[in-house]
């Protein structure tokens, strides 16, 4: 394969070839094995420190999980498309949009101040403790932000150079790598008008959801899925009934992690629960239920939710979370996951996908959006 170094492509088309989204999630776990344990090596050739402090730190990150929700959507793009056989590119790819997810929580915490990711301190607490540990110069809070922001990054660039390689070696990779590049752009564009939201107290329904879409659904569910249909040389239709499906389905996606943000279990969720209340950031839920608390003219729930308010030593989480439920918005929100769902199974069915593509592609947003496929109206 043109422009593949031998490290990448060994091993990637082999006989126990997935057949199934589940079974691509397994194969690509082996890919990015393969991935950063060449990377690990090439860090400490340029610089040991960097590679112990930050490369290492960014490999045990990318190993230690996550759903491998883009692989699994890449992969129903592609089968979606008619893409069969060698399923190689497809593993690249997602193994490439593994690891640009994890520039983007690393960055995300940062910014947010998270201080755990998947079970384990964030990667920013992580720095921040080994720099109090060894006795490091200037405050440690500073020290691992920069850091972080660098490990972010690094993540991108092997990412990127995965992504490059993996296009130069296919029929298609002018295509693919057009997707890949609206996608990167997307992203930034919708972590920008997440922090722009915050910094101007932002409430509205429209912007929560174009920062939803812009920042998650987009990257989560819509680009994947082209992406893997654009290795399969999908004509435009089948790319729009894509796209359509998986700006629903990420919204849903988004959405349900926005509860989950708010009311989840941090032993389930492996972040913290009440980050996103405490600092009144926007996202759906909270621009619904400032909606429903302004339309009964209450004003007690409105000042506690309000964002850029003032928050004050009795406007816990706890307290949040009861002005929330007592807008009725949690409801209100189920019942948009529903809807998007639903409507994404719909836009997906357009592509005349197999049956059984169309059923892993409900089991996946099930999956995603924390619902039951039966819930949506679609038989599959």
């Amino acid at each position: 394969m043109l422009g593949l170094r031998p490290d990448l492509a060994e091993g990637d088309s082999r006989g126990d070839a997935p057949t199934t989204a589940v079974d691509a999630i397994t194969h690509v776990e082996a890919v990015l094995g393969r991935v950063l344990d060449t990377r690990a090596r090439e860090a400490r050739r340029t610089d040991p420190v960097f590679a112990r402090d930050v490369a290492d730190r960014v490999t045990a990150f990318v190993r230690r999980g996550g759903k491998r929700l883009r692989t699994a959507f890449a992969w129903c793009g592609w089968r979606a498309a008619g893409g069969s056989g060698d399923a190689a590119a497809v593993l690249r790819t997602g193994a490439a949009l593994e690891l640009v997810q994890a520039c983007a929580l690393v960055q995300d915490d940062v910014m947010d101040g998270s201080p755990l990711r998947r079970g384990a301190p964030a990667l920013h607490a992580d720095l921040a403790r080994m720099h109090r540990a060894v006795g490091m110069n200037g405050p440690p809070e500073r020290f691992a932000a920069s850091a972080a922001v660098l490990a972010g990054d690094l993540a991108l660039v092997w990412a990127d150079d995965l992504l490059t390689e993996t296009a130069l070696g296919s029929p298609h990779g002018a295509r693919l790598y057009g997707e890949w590049r609206a996608m990167r752009e997307e992203m930034v564009a919708g972590q920008y008008r997440d922090i722009h939201a915050q910094a101007t107290g932002s409430s509205g329904v429209a912007e929560a959801l174009a920062i939803a879409e812009l920042k998650s659904a987009l990257y989560t569910v819509a680009r994947p899925l082209a992406l893997g249909a654009s290795l399969a040389d999908a004509d435009p239709y089948t790319l729009e009934a894509l796209r359509a499906a998986g700006r629903c389905a990420g919204l849903a996606f988004q959405l349900r992690d926005d509860l989950l943000g708010a009311f989840g279990d941090p032993a389930v969720t492996g972040k913290p629960a009440g980050d996103d209340l405490s600092s009144r950031k926007l996202t759906y839920l909270l621009a619904i239920a400032l909606g429903l608390a302004r339309a009964d003219g209450d004003d007690e729930v409105t000042a506690v939710l309000t964002p850029g308010g003032a928050a004050r030593p009795d406007h816990t989480v706890t307290r949040l979370r009861a002005a929330l439920e007592r807008t009725g918005a949690r409801t209100v929100v189920e019942a948009k996951i529903a809807e998007l769902a639903a409507d994404g199974l719909r836009h997906f069915g357009r592509t005349g996908a197999a049956p059984a593509v169309r059923r892993e592609f409900a089991a996946m947003v099930e999956r995603a959006a924390g619902i039951t496929a039966g819930r949506t109206g679609e038989v599959v």
